[in-house]
């Protein structure tokens, strides 16, 4: 970490999500305009959009924690491309070409017809999203289930926020494949609860999550067996970015779901998501070059036991609605007590910023 970047400012790093919010919320408000003709339009859309972006931003801070995670083992080449062309992915990809392959597969219509109908009949397009919503939550909710146990079941892991459930977790991470078993019986049992045809879509929905993870984990064990033949830039890069893309668009299957609550206007969503998306690119940057998950042991704690819970609200919603703010706040109550938590074990040793000469052995897995 450079003399710069140490001594930036908190506000500093947020400066382009700041340009991208005013553009999108005037853009936004001009939509609004352009669709009603009336200011009370325009002042929807505008508040939607604001809405929209703080919704993301609730949802994906345990995904910036894991990003920044993920990021600092990364060579500085492949950090500089997540930070670009990831964010490019994640709000064109994720927000709007995302959703339009869904509903040109579901309604068997191609892209075009399908942006088009996203254009012309906004009530149509969410009601072929929502009825997407199940084998969506069963692959997204999969692979964050994945995500999640393979952090606690590491038995390198030595640092331990909730010791005794940690700790055991971490001991029983000899048996092999602990987490794929722990799973499967999550899937078998929502399943089970499901019936008929939606069970049916929600194992092979579960499977193609599961084997995505898995592929993800052999692809970047290949990488790493391979670094001295591989060029400096791909060295401690390629699986990774793999890796955090598939991670941001399984956070981003609920947001972009729920999204549709508020409105029916995908170019609308796709702003106010958007700019959620920015700051939590500008947050991951923020807890890499400020070295934030050092200072607070136990903050990656916090996010990951918050990907857990969104795994099986996702699974859970396949049964009953749960609105989006419950997910949004309580991934944000973990993450706000595991900082607590943090602070107060950084007193009680009388650390000032926490233990910069200490790097915790945790970490997620690619």
């Amino acid at each position: 970490m450079t003399r710069s970047s140490s001594s930036k400012s908190a506000l500093g790093y947020f400066g382009w999500a700041f340009i991208v919010t005013i553009a999108g919320l005037v853009l936004g408000g001009v939509l609004g305009w352009n669709m009603t003709g009336t200011l009370g339009g325009l002042a929807t859309a505008f508040v939607i959009c604001l809405v929209l972006a703080v919704l993301e931003i609730s949802l994906s801070f345990d995904n910036a924690i894991v990003n920044a995670n993920k990021l600092k083992e990364m060579t500085p080449v492949w950090q500089h491309r997540f930070l670009t062309w990831g964010i490019i992915i994640a709000v064109f990809g994720m927000r709007i070409v995302f959703p339009l392959a869904i509903v040109a597969i579901a309604a068997h219509i191609n892209p075009w017809e399908a942006l088009k109908l996203a254009a012309t009949r906004p009530a149509q397009y969410a009601e072929v999203m929502n009825g997407a919503h199940l084998p969506i939550a069963a692959f997204g909710g999969t692979f964050l289930m994945m995500v999640g146990l393979t952090y606690f079941f590491d038995r390198e892991k030595d640092v331990h926020w909730i010791a005794f459930v940690e700790r055991a977790m971490a001991h029983f991470a000899t048996v092999k494949g602990i987490e794929i078993a722990l799973v499967l019986i999550f899937v078998l049992i929502f399943a089970t609860l499901l019936g008929g045809e939606d069970a049916t879509t929600f194992l092979y929905s579960s499977v193609y999550g599961l084997v995505t993870f898995l592929l993800v984990e052999v692809v970047s064990g290949f990488l790493d067996a391979s670094q001295k033949t591989m060029s400096a830039a791909a060295r401690g890069g390629l699986g990774a970015f793999l890796y955090l893309e598939i991670l941001d668009a399984s956070f981003s299957f609920d947001g972009v779901i729920g999204a549709f609550a508020l409105t029916q206007n995908l170019f609308v969503i796709a702003i106010g998501l958007g700019i959620g998306a920015m700051y939590v690119r500008s947050m991951t940057i923020m807890l890499v070059e400020k070295g934030t998950l050092a200072h607070y042991r136990y903050l990656e704690h916090g996010a990951f036991y918050a990907i857990l819970i969104l795994s099986v609200i996702m699974y859970v919603q396949t049964l009953v609605h749960i609105p989006e703010v419950i997910t949004g706040l309580g991934g944000a109550v973990l993450i706000g007590i595991s900082l607590w938590s943090s602070i107060r074990y950084n007193k009680r040793n009388g650390l000032k910023h926490g233990p910069a000469d200490e790097e915790p052995r945790d970490r997620a897995k690619a």
